[in-house]
């Protein structure tokens, strides 16, 4: 009995100001995805022979999916009690993290592709038909579903002696007490550190590049202002991605009850990420209002 109070205690008594801080920054990813997902309606309309835009069709895909769960998360931190069955909660709680991972894979995909076409080698990438767009869109998601969804099923959420109350959700720490868990949280935090790590470098040189071939005329020249987009979304990743999984690693060697709360903030940060597709309705609104600035800049030199 003991241990079962240890467990069910600190969730089921969640601070009110950690509760409505969740919920603002949980209403706040909704309204915002939610709009982004509205304005991407244009790039829909795009080449969709191009694997950058089939791969930012996925990853709207990902968000809409994640966005469905939000709504849940929501109900629960205002009434701070689940009725929804523990499944249905370990598939709302499991959708976060799939959103951050599968959202990560897409950004690669994006990213190595518009690397690719300034390097001009992009024309080997192109699809060839529709129909290869979408052969591939499903056979990549079926390879990641096919890895990851079978073992998450099984694995996620379970706690020893399963001593957490049914109307308890997102209380899942106490698996971080497996060694088999504690390894597979290090290597997978430690791969999309790298690998931010990796896109950051060539991203940086590539602007160094472009920067360095035009000069104070970069501004004026649409090679400049894709590696700008480019650069949002090596920005968006940091943002989102990183800070999480840094304190993953961090959390996963300490595991203090008190690190769950603080745990569950840096996870809902990763959903921020929803916010991506408003870069593309933007940028025909920043960049020439930014273009007008330095053009005003360089006539008073």
């Amino acid at each position: 009995m003991a241990e079962a109070s240890n467990v069910t205690t600190p969730t089921s008594m969640l601070p009110i100001e950690y509760r409505m801080s969740l919920v603002f920054l949980y209403t706040l990813i909704f309204l915002g995805g939610s709009i982004g997902a509205g304005f991407m309606s244009t790039v829909l309309k795009s080449n969709m022979l191009s694997i950058t835009t089939v791969s930012m069709i996925n990853l709207l895909v990902v968000h809409l999916l994640f966005l469905l769960t939000v709504p849940f998360r929501i109900y629960y931190y205002i009434s701070n009690h689940w009725a929804l069955g523990r499944d249905f909660c370990k598939m709302v709680s499991a959708m976060i993290h799939a959103h951050m991972y599968l959202s990560f894979i897409f950004y690669i995909v994006l990213l190595a592709a518009r690397y690719l076409a300034y390097f001009e080698w992009g024309h080997r990438l192109e699809f060839y038909r529709a129909l290869h767009a979408v052969i591939a869109s499903v056979s990549l998601w079926a390879i990641i579903l096919g890895s990851a969804l079978p073992a998450s099923l099984i694995t996620y959420g379970s706690v020893p002696n399963g001593s957490i109350s049914n109307e308890v959700c997102f209380d899942f720490g106490d698996a971080l007490q497996s060694v088999s868990v504690q390894i597979l949280n290090y290597i997978i935090s430690a791969v999309v550190l790298l690998a931010w790590i990796v896109l950051a470098c060539i991203q940086l040189w590539i602007l160094w590049r472009v920067y360095g071939k035009y000069g104070r005329a970069s501004f004026a020249h649409q090679e400049f202002w894709a590696q700008i987009k480019s650069l949002c979304f090596v920005l968006i990743m940091f943002l989102c991605f990183v800070p999480y999984n840094v304190f993953r690693i961090y959390y996963v060697s300490k595991h203090w009850s008190n690190l769950q709360i603080v745990n569950e903030v840096f996870l809902a940060i990763t959903a921020f990420s929803c916010f991506d597709m408003l870069t593309f309705a933007g940028r025909c609104v920043w960049r020439p209002a930014y273009g007008q600035c330095c053009t005003l800049c360089e006539r008073r030199r």
